[in-house]
C-alpha cells in the first residue's frame, strides 16, 4: 500500500496501519499520522472529513497552537475528541529556545535531538498525552489522526509506541518511522522553512542544517526506547508505570486495530 497520502497543506500524512503484528495484522485506514493542519485549505478538510475520524491528538505546545496561521482548521460539523493539553514542559529545552541561543549545524541539531528523544518520554505533558491517547484508542470508535508539528518527533514516538503496543515487528517500526525522510518533500519544503526560520528567529539557517531538522533518524528512536527500559525495565514497563496502560486495555486496542 501507498503509506504517503498527499495533502495540499498538510505536511508528512501517512496511513500508519497495515503491518504485520504477530500472526495478525494492523487494520489500515484506522491509524493516520501527520504534521500539524494549520494551512490545510478546504479540499484537505473535506478529505480529512471523509475519513471517520473520531480522534485527533494533538502533541504541540498551547504556544504552538496558538501561534499566528497555526490553530488546527476544522471542517463543517467538526464532532471528533481533541486531546491536547497545556502543561508546561519541565524538563526540555524548546526548540525555539535552542534555535534562538545558537547558530545550528547538523552535527548540533543531532545533538539536540538525541538529547530531546532521551527526556521526552518522561514529561509530564507528553505522558499525559500518550495515556489519554491509549486510552482513547481502546474506547473509541473510528479512525485516529495523531499529529505534532512536523509529524516527526513527538508523533513518532507514540506512534512506535502504538506499533509496539500491537505487536508491530522492530524491522517495521523503524522503517514506518523514518518513512519522514523523503527528500522530495525536503526539497520542495526547504525554501518555506528557510523563509520561516528567517522570519521566527531573524536568522539564515544553511540548508544542510535545515535538512537535519526535517528528517529524523533510526538512533532518536533507538535513544527515547533505551531510556524506557533504563527507567522501567522494558517499554512494556514504560507504558505500564508512566502511562497506566493496563492489560484489559491493551486487549481493547488489539481488538480495535488488529484484523
Amino acid at each position: 500500500m501507498s503509506r504517503r497520502i498527499a495533502f495540499e497543506g498538510i505536511d508528512n500524512f501517512r496511513d500508519f496501519g497495515d503491518y504485520a503484528a504477530g500472526a495478525r495484522r494492523l487494520k489500515a485506514g484506522l491509524l493516520y499520522r501527520s504534521g500539524h493542519p494549520a494551512r490545510a485549505t478546504d479540499a484537505d478538510l473535506a478529505r480529512l472529513a471523509d475519513l471517520g475520524l473520531a480522534v485527533i491528538v494533538d502533541l504541540r505546545r498551547a504556544q504552538e497552537r496558538e501561534r499566528e496561521r497555526e490553530p488546527a482548521r476544522r471542517w463543517p460539523g467538526f464532532a471528533a475528541q481533541v486531546i491536547d493539553n497545556d502543561l508546561p514542559q519541565e524538563g526540555l529545552q524548546e526548540w525555539e529556545q535552542f534555535v534562538a541561543s545558537s547558530d545550528p549545524t547538523p552535527g548540533s541539531v543531532r545533538d539536540y535531538m538525541l538529547g530531546y528523544y532521551g527526556k521526552a518520554p518522561f514529561e509530564p505533558r507528553y505522558r499525559d498525552l500518550y495515556g489519554r491517547y491509549f486510552r482513547a484508542l481502546a474506547e473509541t470508535e473510528g479512525a485516529v489522526l495523531v499529529h505534532c508539528a512536523g509529524g516527526k518527533d513527538r508523533t513518532g514516538i507514540l506512534c512506535a509506541l502504538t506499533h509496539h503496543v500491537a505487536g508491530v515487528g522492530e524491522a517495521d517500526v523503524v522503517a514506518d518511522y523514518l518513512l519522514t525522510n523523503d527528500m522530495a518533500r525536503f526539497a520542495a519544503r526547504l525554501p518555506m522553512v528557510s523563509q520561516l526560520t528567517l522570519e521566527r528567529f531573524g536568522k539564515t539557517v544553511s540548508d544542510e542544517t535545515l535538512l537535519a531538522v526535517m528528517g529524523v533518524e533510526a538512533e532518536y528512536l533507538q535513544v527515547a526506547f533505551a531510556a524506557m527500559r533504563a527507567r522501567h525495565g522494558s517499554v512494556d514497563g514504560y507504558l505500564d508505570e508512566a502511562l497506566g496502560l493496563d492489560e484489559a486495555q491493551r486487549e481493547q486496542i488489539h481488538a480495535r486495530v488488529l484484523a
